[in-house]
């Protein structure tokens, strides 16, 4: 058994969660994924089986597309709802700046990037505030698909973007650096050629997944076009 499996994956659980359901499902086989959602994010994740695995790499620098719902006028230390939130009433400016190209960014610590061999967001759960190491990630496109007008000066004001960008962008970095927004809802909609539509659920833990819809890894392979530029 070798090929691609297109999860939608839920909130609450983890990207290797997933893997492991799939993994015993199909009674054990060789299993990866092809980029990490995090627990607060739902959508697109690419379940690899068997020899797919070994093009991980490949599908891994294939651009993904994001929803990003965010709360204006409040700031999270996490960037998403699982943080501490502190209201601040300002709100970004209507229509907002938002970059493209080339940017720098330095990843939350509530992530998954290894400071000194660990993971930030482990660090970050001990109470350390690591130092996170900006980098150059690409966005291809950003742009807002509605903002809310707030019918009096204390009400909750939210805006919808959809962003496509490079592989190792963190799309909660780039709506906290709008100034005073935080994602209430994070999706992965899209990795490539590969749509958040035609996936399926994780299957029920216990049950034997027995005619799983994979997709053949040289018909997914040949989906698969040359890579962008960064």
């Amino acid at each position: 058994m070798d090929g691609l499996l297109l999860i939608d994956k839920p909130a609450g659980i983890t990207s290797h969660d997933v893997v492991a359901a799939v993994r015993r499902s199909l009674g054990g086989p060789r299993t990866g994924h092809a980029g990490t959602l995090d627990p607060f994010a739902t959508g697109l994740l690419l379940v690899l089986i068997g020899r797919a695995t070994k093009a991980q790499r490949r599908l891994m620098e294939l651009p993904k597309s994001y929803y990003a719902l965010a709360r204006l006028g409040a700031l999270s230390s996490t960037g998403d709802t699982e943080g501490e939130i502190t209201e601040t009433g300002r709100l970004p400016p209507n229509p907002p700046v938002l970059p493209t190209g080339q940017i720098r960014q330095r990843p939350p610590i509530h992530s998954a990037v290894k400071i000194a061999g660990e993971r930030a967001y482990r660090r970050a759960r001990r109470g350390e505030r690591p130092q996170m190491p900006e980098r150059t990630v690409t966005v291809y496109s950003f742009r807002q698909l509605w903002r809310e007008r707030a019918s009096e000066p204390a009400a909750v004001q939210r805006a919808a973007f959809e962003i496509e960008c490079a592989a190792g962008t963190y799309v909660r970095t780039l709506i906290a650096d709008l100034g005073d927004a935080y994602c209430l809802e994070l999706r992965r909609t899209a990795i490539g050629p590969f749509d958040v539509r035609d996936a399926v659920p994780p299957p029920p833990r216990g049950v034997p997944w027995r005619e799983p819809p994979l997709i053949p890894l040289q018909q997914a392979l040949a989906l698969v076009p040359p890579q962008r530029p960064h």
